[in-house]
Protein backbone atom coordinates (compact mmCIF):
# COMPACT_ATOMS: atom_id res chain seq x y z
CA UNK A 1 0.00 0.00 0.00
CA UNK A 2 1.14 3.50 -0.76
CA UNK A 3 2.25 5.74 2.06
CA UNK A 4 -0.33 7.99 3.68
CA UNK A 5 0.28 11.50 4.97
CA UNK A 6 -1.83 13.94 6.92
CA UNK A 7 -0.79 17.51 6.18
CA UNK A 8 -1.45 20.13 8.81
CA UNK A 9 -0.09 22.15 11.68
CA UNK A 10 -1.09 19.66 14.36
CA UNK A 11 -4.37 21.44 15.12
CA UNK A 12 -7.49 19.70 16.40
CA UNK A 13 -8.87 19.16 12.88
CA UNK A 14 -5.57 17.70 11.65
CA UNK A 15 -5.42 15.32 14.59
CA UNK A 16 -9.04 14.30 14.01
CA UNK A 17 -8.27 13.51 10.36
CA UNK A 18 -5.32 11.39 11.46
CA UNK A 19 -7.49 9.53 14.01
CA UNK A 20 -10.19 8.88 11.38
CA UNK A 21 -7.54 7.63 8.95
CA UNK A 22 -6.15 5.21 11.55
CA UNK A 23 -9.68 3.92 12.18
CA UNK A 24 -10.26 3.46 8.43
CA UNK A 25 -7.00 1.56 8.01
CA UNK A 26 -7.83 -0.63 11.01
CA UNK A 27 -11.27 -1.43 9.63
CA UNK A 28 -9.74 -2.36 6.28
CA UNK A 29 -7.10 -4.51 7.99
CA UNK A 30 -4.28 -2.44 6.53
CA UNK A 31 -1.04 -2.03 8.41
CA UNK A 32 0.06 1.24 6.85
CA UNK A 33 2.09 3.92 8.60
CA UNK A 34 0.69 7.43 8.62
CA UNK A 35 3.09 10.36 8.52
CA UNK A 36 1.86 13.67 9.99
CA UNK A 37 3.59 16.47 8.08
CA UNK A 38 3.62 19.78 9.95
CA UNK A 39 6.34 21.61 8.00
CA UNK A 40 4.66 24.34 5.97
CA UNK A 41 7.27 24.16 3.19
CA UNK A 42 6.54 20.45 2.70
CA UNK A 43 2.78 21.11 2.83
CA UNK A 44 3.11 23.89 0.23
CA UNK A 45 5.14 21.55 -1.99
CA UNK A 46 1.96 19.50 -2.41
CA UNK A 47 0.12 22.64 -3.53
CA UNK A 48 -2.07 22.58 -0.44
CA UNK A 49 -3.23 25.92 0.93
CA UNK A 50 -6.02 24.65 3.21
CA UNK A 51 -5.39 22.05 5.87
CA UNK A 52 -5.96 19.42 6.98
CA UNK A 53 -5.13 17.47 3.85
CA UNK A 54 -4.84 13.76 3.13
CA UNK A 55 -2.20 12.39 0.75
CA UNK A 56 -2.29 8.80 -0.50
CA UNK A 57 0.83 7.85 -2.41
CA UNK A 58 1.92 11.23 -3.71
CA UNK A 59 -1.59 12.38 -4.61
CA UNK A 60 -3.60 14.86 -2.54
CA UNK A 61 -7.02 13.21 -2.24
CA UNK A 62 -8.68 15.74 0.07
CA UNK A 63 -7.94 19.09 1.67
CA UNK A 64 -9.61 21.75 3.76
CA UNK A 65 -11.90 19.41 5.67
CA UNK A 66 -11.95 16.55 8.13
CA UNK A 67 -13.01 13.41 6.31
CA UNK A 68 -15.11 10.88 8.16
CA UNK A 69 -13.86 7.29 8.50
CA UNK A 70 -16.25 6.00 5.82
CA UNK A 71 -15.13 8.69 3.35
CA UNK A 72 -11.51 7.66 3.89
CA UNK A 73 -12.37 3.99 3.41
CA UNK A 74 -13.92 4.83 0.00
CA UNK A 75 -10.77 6.73 -1.03
CA UNK A 76 -8.47 3.92 0.04
CA UNK A 77 -10.48 1.32 -1.89
CA UNK A 78 -10.04 3.24 -5.16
Amino acid sequence: MANIKVLGSGCTKCNELEKNTVEALTELGMDTTIEHVTDFAQIAAYGVMLTPALVVGNKVVAYGKVLKKNEIIKLLKM
